[in-house]
């Protein structure tokens, strides 16, 4: 009796160890491009575009290049970690997020970066029209934001595994993406862009953060030293807080200095969501933060959305009452 309880704890213990069946090509490369991850990428796009209206600078086609541009560097990004996580150890049967491709054995390592390296070129086409409108400074900024996509999980120095990826998500998704989204579009960065790109910079981070505070044991066993690993839980849920404070802090001073009026503090209707998830990250472990995961990601693209709503209205508001 007790071989053949052993026997089927064992064939248990495999069966959950065991990947999922391979879907089909189509959903196992949108699996990989991790589209809800996307909603990252397009959020500084939608906020910088509500900036350039703002100031008379709206321009479709750079904005729509631009958020093109923005969605396939995520992409990149996402293959980019697929690959270079499994290679490094970091993706294995006791992960506790989504199930990445490569670990899976749904994809080689090898079909991976060619795949990577197709999406980069992609991303390269769209960044020689931009240049063609804004300048060679664009040249600098999108070889940055390549090298950063590749090189958070890849490369000789991995930033994620030495506890630097924060700084670089707020840089990129946030001062980057946001002030250079106005920038291709005005050929200047109006100071709300500045600004705005707190906001959106220290949401995205937060995804990361988040991301970090549940994976904080199998990262430490791999060798990942993100700043919860480095620091502990408790760092990573202080991080989390604080971020969320200084996003909602950025609306808060936009109404107070007037530039708005009190349209600016349309983004704190996200407040009860941010309270919440503020909680949860504190009480939650482990898988049970997947879904805090998925919220803070909402949460950017909710107070995204309203943000830019209340920079298109408080702005027009605000030239009417000069007329």
């Amino acid at each position: 009796m007790q071989d053949s309880t052993a026997m089927d704890s064992g064939a248990a213990l495999a069966a959950s160890n065991r990947p999922p069946a391979r879907p089909a090509p189509f959903t196992v490369w949108w699996l990989a491009a991790r589209p809800k991850t996307l909603l990252a990428a397009a959020t500084p796009v939608l906020v910088g575009s509500a900036c350039a209206q703002a100031v008379g600078g709206f321009r479709l086609l750079p904005a729509m290049a631009a958020l093109i541009g923005a969605l396939l560097l995520q992409v990149a990004a996402n293959f980019a970690n697929d690959v270079f996580d499994f290679e490094k150890g970091a993706d294995t049967h006791t992960r506790i997020g989504p199930t990445r491709v490569v670990s899976a054995g749904w994809v080689t390592p090898r079909a991976m970066r060619r795949a990577l390296w197709l999406v980069i070129l992609a991303a390269l086409a769209i960044g020689a029209y931009l240049v063609s409108l804004a300048g060679p400074i664009l040249i600098l900024i999108g070889l940055a934001s390549i090298a950063s996509a590749v090189a958070y999980t890849g490369g000789p120095y991995p930033l994620g595994y030495h506890g630097l990826g924060d700084i670089f998500v707020l840089v990129f998704f946030g001062f980057v993406a946001v002030a250079g989204t106005a920038f291709v579009q005005v050929g200047a960065v109006p100071e709300l862009a500045w600004l705005s790109s707190i906001s959106v910079g220290c949401l995205a981070t937060g995804i990361l953060v988040v991301n970090n505070v549940r994976d904080a044991e199998t990262d430490a066993v791999a060798g990942k030293r993100t700043l919860p690993v480095r620091f502990g839980r408790r760092f990573g849920v202080f991080e989390y807080r604080a971020l969320l404070a200084l996003s909602y802090g950025v609306p808060l001073h936009l109404a107070l200095s007037g530039a708005l009026g009190g349209w600016a503090l349309l983004p704190w209707l996200t407040l009860p969501l941010g309270l919440q998830l503020s909680k949860r990250i504190g009480q939650d472990r482990g898988s049970a933060l997947n879904a805090s995961l998925a919220r803070t990601a909402l949460l950017l693209f909710l107070f995204g959305a309203l943000l830019s709503v209340s920079i298109l209205v408080g702005s027009s508001a605000w030239r009417l009452a000069d007329i």
